[in-house]
């Protein structure tokens, strides 16, 4: 695109346009940040849980905390909930279902942190797009009112038109991908979740039934 092409379309999209155009950044920002953060939470429990099958089966739980307290690993979720489920072994089921499942929903709400923020891009970005179009085919119709030739009034609508429609297509620019992702990262969270539950339920039944 000529660089004149591209100051006619920011003067054509006006404040709108910066606006759609940082808000797009931002969210971009957030995938980036949530996509790297999530792999390596979920790909370095998923190594601990793996790693701690055999240990957890054979009640070796020395080895369990051990494994959950190295540096690369101590602040992922897994080791969050093997710790509290090791320290947790010698209660009541009761007790212990509440404390895996606080456990579990305080992981996947701190994985999906920024969440909303998508979810909110993606629901808003489109109609400030239009609310952008529609001061600019205001400022069109305008324009065709103070002008006297009307065949020249009508092609410089026309115009003006096509000019304004950029801010609905950047609103729907930024509003997809967030909307893809935040469902993308939303599903992954809720599968990891049911993961944990699993290995905690596996774990809480071995206790009571040893």
């Amino acid at each position: 695109m000529q660089a004149s092409t591209l100051r006619e379309l920011i003067a054509a999209g006006g404040p709108v346009l910066i606006l759609l155009v940082l808000l797009s950044i931002y969210s971009i920002s957030v995938i980036l940040e949530r996509f790297f953060r999530m792999r390596t939470a979920m790909s370095l429990s998923r190594k601990l849980l793996a790693y701690c099958h055999h240990p957890l089966r054979s009640e070796n739980y020395q080895k369990v905390e051990e494994a959950c307290r190295k540096e690369s690993v101590k602040h992922t979720p897994a080791a969050h909930l093997l710790t509290k489920l090791v320290e947790a072994r010698s209660r009541s089921l009761e007790e212990q279902e509440r404390i895996a499942e606080d456990t579990i929903e305080w992981e996947t709400t701190k994985l999906q942190r920024r969440l909303t923020v998508l979810g909110t891009l993606g629901s808003i970005t489109p109609f400030i797009g239009l609310f952008g179009t529609v001061i600019g085919v205001m400022h069109a119709f305008k324009d065709l009112a103070a002008n006297t030739a009307a065949a020249g009034g009508a092609s410089v609508v026309a115009a003006g038109i096509a000019e304004a429609l950029v801010n609905t297509a950047a609103g729907l620019f930024v509003a997809i991908p967030a909307v893809i992702a935040y469902n993308y990262f939303l599903s992954k969270t809720n599968y990891f979740a049911k993961e944990l539950e699993s290995v905690a339920n596996e774990f809480i039944y071995r206790s009571h039934n040893d």
